[in-house]
């Protein structure tokens, strides 16, 4: 994710000025986390995010009642907007890091922090949440992020072993069932071998993309798969895929 998409999705939750938002909820956050953690995350931050987690600054254990104070103050709101803020920017963070690094820094809060955070942890298994990372991920629109998601996980499906497909039907949205099946139904279920260059046209023919656009949406889609489910299961599903597939989900 870019500055750019990090900053829709801090307007989109929490209505107001961006900037405003991300630099105080940041400024703050800098506080609350351990010093390496903090640079630790800006390495992984785009750089104008990843500025406003000030370095050098005093460690301290502070609860989620006052974390919501220092951003009040900073911002010059009330609690409920600042409660609002604090749940827009964790949300950004969710789509901006790793799961691994994000998991790494609300480890550090303790569990007051969780209605702050909440919106961060939830579970990509639903389709909205899905699709709303997808577009995050990729710039692009809802619909059309909800119409590669669609093409995607079709051709996945096609390219893969049924008995995988069915492992991906138990843990991504039961939305998600019916492409996963169409898919199945077109190879058999025994996977149809295909290289990555192919699996992108099909998916641009599918969603009505060009090559470009395509690849993006796939791999916005894989990494969102990888939210999606765990860690096992996503290593099953690449040991099935040459390894070009895996190298644009980690691009």
């Amino acid at each position: 994710m870019n500055e750019e998409r990090f900053r829709a999705v801090v307007r989109r939750e929490a209505g107001g000025d961006p900037a405003t938002v991300t630099r105080t909820v940041l400024e703050t956050l800098a506080e609350r986390l351990m010093p390496g953690l903090v640079h630790a995350l800006r390495d992984r931050l785009p750089a104008g995010i990843a500025r406003e987690l000030i370095t050098g600054v005093s460690h301290e254990t502070f609860g989620a009642d006052e974390f919501v104070l220092r951003v009040a103050v900073r911002a010059g709101v009330d609690r409920e907007r600042a409660e609002r803020y604090a749940r827009a920017v964790f949300t950004a963070l969710s789509r901006a890091l790793e799961p691994a690094d994000l998991a790494v820094a609300l480890a550090e809060l303790p569990r007051d922090y969780r209605p702050l955070t909440e919106g961060a942890t939830r579970s990509a298994r639903e389709l909205d949440e899905f699709v709303r990372r997808v577009a995050d991920r990729a710039g692009a629109t809802p619909e059309r992020a909800r119409r590669a998601s669609e093409a995607a996980m079709e051709t996945l499906a096609e390219r893969i072993s049924g008995g995988e497909v069915d492992d991906l039907i138990r843990e991504l949205p039961l939305e998600l069932r019916p492409v996963l099946e169409r898919g199945r139904a077109r190879s058999g279920g025994r996977g149809r071998r295909m290289n990555l260059e192919e699996f992108l046209r099909l998916v641009a023919e599918r969603a009505d993309a060009g090559p470009d656009e395509a690849r993006d949406l796939t791999r916005a889609v894989l990494v969102t798969v990888h939210d999606a489910v765990t860690d096992k299961e996503f290593g099953d599903l690449l040991a099935q895929l040459p390894r070009e597939y895996a190298e644009l989900a980690h691009a």
